[in-house]
């Protein structure tokens, strides 16, 4: 693993940005955390190389770190404010739960591969982000710490989790991938009340599936 943030990652990083500029992202919070955080540090050194272009890669366990822009337009739609308290489920790679610390939320992380979860409790606070990480099934999400002001899921589910919906709070908001293994939509749902959800619909993309129980080997 190459530990250096060199000039010629902070370039390619600023390409980047003003690559997700050209594709409608205007977040200027969002463009600037995409902009700091060094995504080459969460690949395998095979990859470095690749680190900047606008695409997902391989992290191993059949996972990916997702396309920067699908990072960028899920942390835009979240909408999220400085010391918001935000699920994540789907730790992957770490690196959507980096964005969002260096936006100033509070992160709790959940991931169902042992393997991932292993990883990146270890890795994240060894390059300065600190998310509160749990291994677990997301489906369930984290009931001991809600409510939640915001909820990102960062894998393709067949329908709304129930369980996520309760864990908001009022006037929350979730970011969620909903459809089959091909493509799915991307929804935002907002807790109108104890009782009644708003539910919007934002483009369509491709996700890994949201799978339910954990692995542990």
């Amino acid at each position: 693993m190459d530990n250096n943030d060199t000039l010629r990652h902070q370039g390619l990083r600023k390409r980047l940005v003003d690559g997700l500029k050209i594709k409608g992202v205007r977040d200027e919070r969002v463009l600037a955390a995409i902009g700091k955080v060094p995504r080459h540090l969460f690949m395998d050194s095979g990859f470095i190389n690749f680190a900047y272009k606008d695409q997902a890669f391989p992290i191993g366990a059949g996972q990916t770190i997702s396309q920067p822009y699908t990072v960028a337009c899920q942390t835009q739609l979240l909408q999220i404010e400085k010391n918001d308290k935000v699920l994540e489920v789907g730790t992957g790679s770490g690196y959507q739960a980096a964005v969002l610390l260096e936006m100033g939320a509070k992160v709790f992380t959940i991931e169902r591969q042992k393997e991932l979860y292993a990883k990146v409790h270890k890795f994240l606070p060894s390059i300065g982000y600190s998310p509160a990480c749990f291994f677990g099934d997301g489906y369930n999400g984290l009931p001991n710490f809600a409510p939640f002001d915001k909820i990102i899921v960062t894998a393709g589910a067949s329908s709304i989790p129930i369980e996520l919906k309760n864990q908001m709070k009022v006037g929350g908001r979730m970011v969620i991938p909903v459809g089959d293994n091909n493509k799915q939509e991307m929804y935002v749902v907002t807790r109108v009340d104890e009782n009644e959800f708003k539910t919007e619909k934002h483009g369509r993309f491709l996700f890994v599936p949201m799978l339910k129980g954990t692995v542990n080997s």
